[in-house]
Order: structure tokens, then sequence, then C-alpha cells
């Protein structure tokens, strides 16, 4: 369950392929933690930023920015702007959970006797899965400046993570999803 999410796109005027009268403001946002895709109604007065974190959760009395989650949506259905600004805002969810992303580089298994884990992040082959996997024997990771250097094959995890998330919601043909609820 999400009670908190990134706002993705603000359409103050509504979404413009919706052919009612009145079109009221929605809102698209990504889960922090199971980065699940929302449409929002927000309240008429609040003002919302793309990348503010807004509670969606099951208290009303918390709810400042938003009336009520109106759907999930998928990946294609979310405006080109919310596709564009998706991967800065993943980004930003994995530098605020390093601990989250660091746990799953020391606590990362094999899939089947061929294929590992750390395999499905993008960028990440054969040779670096190994190294980490050595580096791990020697003792955990501790954040991802200790992973780059004591890895240095592995440059900028953050972003390695970030753009894993983003092919596991664009793509629904991933067999594997390792971050992404279903």
């Amino acid at each position: 369950m999400e009670d908190y999410a990134l706002i993705l796109d603000y359409l103050p005027q509504g979404i413009p392929t919706d052919k009612s009268f009145r079109r009221e403001p929605s809102a698209y946002a990504i889960g922090e933690s199971e980065f699940k895709l929302f449409e929002l109604v927000p309240k008429a007065d609040a003002i919302i930023v793309i990348g503010d974190r807004v509670y969606i959760g099951k208290e009303p009395s918390l709810r400042d920015k938003i009336i009520h989650v109106k759907r999930r949506v998928g990946y294609e259905e979310l405006t080109a702007a919310a596709q564009a600004e998706l991967p800065f805002i993943l980004q930003d969810i994995a530098k605020l959970q390093e601990a989250r992303f660091i746990k799953f580089f020391n606590e990362a298994q094999a899939i089947t006797t061929r294929f590992h884990m750390l395999e499905l992040i993008p960028g990440l082959g054969k040779k670096t899965m190994w190294a980490i996997l050595e580096e791990r024997k020697k003792g955990t990771f501790a954040s991802y400046d200790d992973l780059t250097k004591r890895v240095p094959a592995l440059k900028h995890p953050m972003k390695l993570i970030a753009k894993r998330i983003e092919d596991e919601l664009s793509d629904p043909s991933q067999k594997y999803h390792i971050f992404v609820s279903r």
C-alpha cells in the first residue's frame, strides 16, 4: 500500500483528451515504495509542483494537497511530460532510499543456476556481477560511494537502479520484477 507519491505531471485544466463538459484538475504520480503509477485528483486550492511528495494514504486528515486517488495507470497512459520526468524522479527516490537499494546489492541472489538478480540491472554484465559478489564476501556495502570505490567498473549505481525501475514500468514483457510491484 502506497502512502506517499511523487508528482510526475500536474494538469490544472484537466486531461486534454477528456471530452467531458467539466474537466477537473489532474496529476500523475509514482508511489515511492512500490512504484505504482497513479492519476490523482488534487484539491482546488493546492499548489502542486513536479517532484512534490504528497500523501495519498488512507488517512484523509493528512491529505493536504490530494483529494483522492482516481485510478492506477499504466506507463503508456502517462503524459509525455510525466514520462520525461520519470527518470529524474526515480533517481531522486534512489538517492533518498539509498539503504534500501544498497541492501539489494548486499543480498541479491541467483535466480537460476546461470542467471543472477544483479544481471537484471541495465549495464551490469557477468564481470561486474562477479566483482560485486567478490567484494560482498569481504564485507557488506555501506553506501553507493562504498560500492563504487570497491567495484570501480560500476559507475552511478543510482542511475542504474532508476533505469531498471523505469524498464519494469515501461515494458510489460519484463519477466522479472525486482523493484516494481505488479
